[in-house]
């Protein structure tokens, strides 16, 4: 069994059943990804559009393919014909944005809405009493092409688990808030990385974004905070 195969089983162990694994591939290599494909996993997480559409290409196609980075608008077109959920859906340029690419393509893209709970302003997001305020005016019954299916974030970048535990609890609370102008389909809430998921999975988890854990650290430097996914 290679490395990244027994990883992947150490994470997967970790982890309750309803608890979905995202493997944070970016920078990663193709055949890096096939080590996890051939120990069974199928969801991956790319933080840019045009090596994320490359990977696409290269890679099985049964893969399902999460855009977890911030996504600008110009880069929707190379990941809307395939992308099977975007994460990082932050404003509501965004997601109109998506809506007309999704339409383009025929197909309803899945996403998250992010939200900031983090103290670092560095990090994107939408303000929760904004969020409310757009969402109360339901613009997503006019986004047909668009199926808002959760909330997605990342707690401060802290080894203090007491602020972590905080901004989880936070993002929980959103969530709740949000589930009733949504209905059923609203189930996701993704938040935790490598270095602090198995909180995430106590304060309600059902989806978390683990990288480094997996496929070791990165080739190349990223912004701080989402360095440990």
């Amino acid at each position: 069994m290679s490395d990244i195969a027994c990883q992947l089983s150490f994470v997967r162990s970790t982890l309750p059943a309803e608890v979905t694994l995202v493997a944070v591939s970016k920078t990663h290599p193709a055949e890096m990804i096939r080590e996890a494909y051939d120990a069974g996993h199928r969801i991956f997480g790319e933080s840019r559009p045009q090596e994320l559409r490359e990977k696409y290409e290269a890679l099985p196609k049964d893969i399902e393919w999460h855009m977890i980075g911030h996504l600008q608008t110009n880069k929707i077109k190379y990941i809307a014909p395939f992308v099977a959920l975007i994460h990082s859906v932050d404003s509501a340029r965004l997601a109109e944005a998506i809506q007309r690419e999704a339409a383009k393509c025929g197909r309803t893209i899945e996403i998250l809405l992010e939200i900031h709970v983090a103290e670092e302003d560095t990090k994107t997001g939408w303000n929760i009493g904004e969020l409310k305020n757009y969402v109360g005016t339901a613009p997503f019954a006019r986004m047909p092409n668009i199926c808002v299916r959760g909330v997605m974030g990342i707690a401060t970048n802290t080894d203090d688990g007491a602020v972590i535990r905080r901004d989880f609890d936070e993002l929980r609370r959103c969530f709740e808030l949000l589930q009733p102008y949504f209905g059923p389909r609203f189930n996701t809430l993704s938040m935790g990385m490598s270095h602090d998921y198995p909180l995430a999975v106590e304060c309600g988890s059902t989806m978390v974004r683990v990288g480094s854990l997996i496929f070791g650290r990165r080739k190349t430097p990223v912004s701080a905070g989402n360095d440990m996914q």
